[in-house]
């Protein structure tokens, strides 16, 4: 009797998803669902700790209890979209580049309200839905040049690193030289410091959960050398979305200003490219693009991020994008949107150990590492970037350098844009401009007008 419901359930499962056909099994789809959830769960611990109030953001943050259920939430809801819309092996959930964007960027830089910064969330994914479904976004991404796409995530990455070398207290602030080297006798420091160094050993053995793995190992250090706190408990029933739900939606008429313009934008531009990235590079590897390299149901996968973003966002957290995790799961076999649902699966179990995840937010130390290899990670674009020809690495340069040197991953967007064009147009290559770039360029520099007011 049982014997026949499995195997009712697995050629149900087989024919929606067409596992059989991508040369996989059900059983593949399952273990490679769960080490995507391995690879990427640390999500539930950096996210509250980079949006929380308990955080470097204060009572300017998004409560704690509030941003780590409506991070699991948002990765729950948009890895099953994923997963059974777009039938793709890959999940998401608040993208890490994103959220720093969210925070430092947008709320301690700007000082918006997170309310409001939300409603800037949720706007940017309908424009994405928008442009997903009437395949716009094809010419959009056409219009902007690769070195740029390459510069914007690798900039992403340093300002990340940088975050997580703050955190640390490896670099610390100087009157003198503005930034200097921590004091690594501090604990908290030498704490960080063995994060790093253990999670980067996890991540050359191949350890697909490493950044994982880095945080619990650090964690249970900082426990016993009386660095980190002993959680209060183990288990928790999710609360707090009532201090965030709908935010976003209540806040819509504040977020139609000169400014906003300029967050939803950068926002809507990240991750426009990096869902798209994202999902190329997991679909390749993966085996499934066709004979002419272009992703099947492109539209529905893009279409599936930014409902994603939005739901996210009317939850209470930052951007949700494709997380190029994923391809630790399709390194494990995973073919079909049943790894996405298995992965979902996982993360609405770990919704209910929030007091386990309070204590790895609420020490800097500990997720700083993660933040630094999540950088390191980011930053592989760098060397995709044609750097012998200064029509492109001089742009580059310059969106990449400006994003932590101002604080700003804003700031280094707008000075590469506004860069390409000129710079383009003194090589004498103005035909290679796309009008779109003239258009943008014009965005940014009425952005810094604004900054100067």
């Amino acid at each position: 009797m049982v014997t026949d419901v499995l195997h009712r359930t697995r050629g149900r499962l087989d024919g929606y998803f067409g596992v059989r056909s991508t040369g996989s099994t059900v059983k593949r789809e399952l273990m490679a669902g769960t080490v995507t959830f391995l690879a990427m769960s640390y999500v539930l611990a950096v996210n509250p700790a980079v949006l929380g109030d308990q955080g470097a953001l204060g009572d300017k943050g998004i409560p704690m209890q509030a941003v780590f259920t409506a991070t699991a939430v948002a990765a729950v809801f948009g890895t099953l979209v994923m997963g059974l819309w777009a039938r793709y092996p890959i999940a998401l959930a608040p993208g890490m580049g994103l959220n720093a964007f969210f925070a430092y960027t947008v709320v301690l830089g700007m000082g918006i309200p997170w309310q409001v910064a939300l409603s800037g969330t949720f706007l940017s994914g309908a424009i994405f839905f928008v442009l997903a479904v009437t395949r716009i976004r094809e010419r959009i991404l056409n219009a902007i040049p690769m070195q740029l796409k390459l510069a914007v995530g690798a900039g992403i990455g340093l300002f990340v690193a940088f975050l997580g070398l703050k955190n640390a207290g490896i670099v610390v602030n100087s009157e003198a030289t503005l930034v200097t080297l921590g004091d690594f006798t501090k604990g908290t420091t030498l704490l960080a410091l063995f994060g790093l160094l253990v999670t980067v050993v996890f991540l050359v053995r191949g350890w697909h959960g490493a950044v994982l793995y880095g945080i619990v190992l650090t964690t249970l250090v900082g426990i016993v050398s009386g660095l980190v706190a002993l959680p209060k408990g183990l288990f928790a029933a999710p609360h707090g979305l009532e201090q965030t739900f709908g935010q976003a939606i209540v806040h819509l008429p504040d977020a139609f200003t000169g400014q906003m313009v300029v967050v939803v934008l950068t926002m809507l531009f990240v991750d426009f490219f990096d869902a798209s990235g994202t999902l190329i590079g997991v679909a390749n590897q993966a085996g499934l693009l066709d004979a002419n390299g272009k992703l099947p149901r492109a539209a529905s996968a893009l279409a599936a991020d930014s409902v994603g973003t939005m739901a996210g966002a009317v939850i209470g957290t930052s951007t949700t994008t494709a997380y190029v995790e994923s391809t630790a799961g399709v390194s494990a076999g995973g073919r079909t949107g049943l790894t996405a649902v298995t992965t979902a699966g996982w993360f609405f179990v770990a919704m209910f150990c929030f007091p386990i995840f309070a204590v790895v937010a609420g020490s800097s130390e500990v997720t700083a590492p993660a933040l630094i290899v999540v950088g390191i990670l980011m930053a592989r674009s760098l060397g995709q970037i044609d750097w012998n020809r200064l029509e492109y690495s001089v742009p580059a340069f310059i969106t990449i350098v400006m994003m932590p040197l101002t604080y700003s991953i804003a700031n280094g967007l707008a000075m590469g844009m506004l860069l390409y064009p000129v710079v383009m147009a003194a090589k004498g290559r103005v035909k290679d401009v796309h009008p779109a770039m003239w258009a943008l360029m014009l965005v940014f520099l009425g952005y810094f007008f604004f900054l100067a007011e």
